[in-house]
Parts: structure tokens; sequence; C-alpha cells
């Protein structure tokens, strides 16, 4: 088989993932919070050089590269445009570190989603029902008949005669961030309280998505095309490969 057939493939099968990974971040174009991912390609040497057999660089027939590869995907955690809705459950936070840290099935998340809501019984959860902890590590319960419910700037919840602070963290690092679905990310290592000094938040606005829908399309119609044509390639170097073997078959 040609070697530039397996380098098509290769290029096709980096450009399907891309489209994967595009398409899920225009589905969440909407999803409130939602941070979009980035398919990292990675030039691959050739086989001659990842088997030992010759150096990179040195320019000969077996090291004329040997296509891409989609070595991860990435999250990009930078701040989104906030929305107003004037809604005091709304709490948006301020800075890219912070999280809001919820429980699902007595283990607890991370998320940037804030459009939190208040049942029938007080709890304070966000739109799959999962508690939102306070800074102590509990559920966060309210009056619910009680109107005088605010969200300062530091996070910290005041209904008549009661205070409690939202649970902000932030991880060691944000590769120690694994997602989970839901817009929920597993924290790898234990976060820490954001300081007094760093948490903000702002009551009545929500953070939206990470994804900018005009881009997010431009990039889906670039990998349509080079997918379409490292898979043209592929039929070319396939057609050629066949009429090499009619024409020796003929010969005989």
């Amino acid at each position: 088989m040609p070697y530039g057939f397996y380098v098509s493939a290769e290029g096709a099968h980096a450009q399907s993932t891309r489209l994967e990974v595009l398409a899920n971040n225009l589905a969440n174009v909407d999803t409130v919070g939602f941070k979009r991912q980035l398919a990292i390609f990675q030039a691959r040497y050739t086989e001659a050089v990842e088997e030992g057999l010759t150096d990179p660089g040195t320019g000969t027939i077996d090291d004329i590269g040997g296509g891409v590869m989609v070595t991860e995907t990435k999250t990009d955690y930078s701040t989104a445009p906030w929305k107003h809705t004037e809604i005091p459950t709304d709490v948006a936070i301020r800075g890219q570190d912070g999280f809001f840290v919820v429980q699902k099935d007595d283990e607890n998340y991370l998320t940037r989603a804030g459009n939190f809501q208040m049942t029938a019984d007080g709890r304070l959860t966000t739109p799959q029902g999962y508690s939102v902890l306070n800074s102590a590590g509990v559920p966060i319960t309210v009056n619910p008949f009680d109107p005088t419910l605010r969200i300062d700037e530091s996070g910290t919840l005041h209904q008549t005669g009661v205070s409690q602070q939202l649970a902000l963290v932030k991880p060691d690092s944000l590769d120690d961030l694994v997602r989970v679905g839901e817009n929920l990310f597993r924290p790898l290592s234990e976060p820490e309280p954001l300081s007094p000094n760093e948490r903000g938040v702002a009551s009545g606005y929500l953070e939206q998505s990470g994804v900018r829908p005009t881009s997010a399309m431009t990039q889906m119609i670039q990998a349509a095309r080079a997918l379409e044509a490292n898979v043209n390639l592929m039929k070319a170097q396939d057609q050629m490969l066949g009429g090499l073997i009619n024409r020796l078959m003929r010969t005989r």
C-alpha cells in the first residue's frame, strides 16, 4: 500500500476528529458557562523516523513528513461575555480561575454555569437538580418564601437573619480538570477556596457560552474541505494502485 495512502488516511481521521469537536461546540452555543474545546494537531514523523531507522531533518526520502494527528483535545477556559438576566439566583464569576461547586451522586464537581434555581423546599440547585454547595461543603438551603434573598459581590447569600457563602474554588491547574458532561468538571486534585480578595461575582448575570458561532462555522467548513481533500487523495492513490496491478497482471 502506498505510504501516501496512510498519510492521507491519517489526515482524514484528524479532520474527522476536529469536525466532531467543532460540532459539539456549536451544539452548546447557547449553553450557559460552556467552555469550548480545541482539537490540538501535531505533525507526525515518518515511520522510518519513529522506528529509529533515520534521524529527523536529514531531508532524505525517509524524512518527507508523516502527515498530522490529533494529540489531544483541550478546553479553552477564557471568560465569555455576560448576559444581564436580573434573576437573583443567576450568578457570574469574575475572572477565569474560579468555579462553583455542585454535588452529584455524593461527588463534588466544578462548573462555571451559574444559572441556579430554587426548589420548592428551598434547595439551591443547578437546572439538572444538583445541589449547589456553600463554603462549608454543605448544600445550600434558603427560605423559598422569603423574597429578601440576595447575593452580594463576594458571593455571600443574604436572607433575613441568615448569611452563607457560595463555595468558590480554583484548581491547582486548569489542566487538572476533566470534563464529565452536563457542563461539569471533575478535579484531579483538591481545589483551593478562593481567597477573600479573589472572590468576585455578579448576581443577576450569567456567563454565556465560550463558543463563537461564526468562527466555529468557518472552522467547520475548513475542516470539512480538508477531510474531503484527504478522502479524494485516498481514492486517487487507490485507483493508481489498482491500475498498476492491472498492468502488471496483463504483462504476465
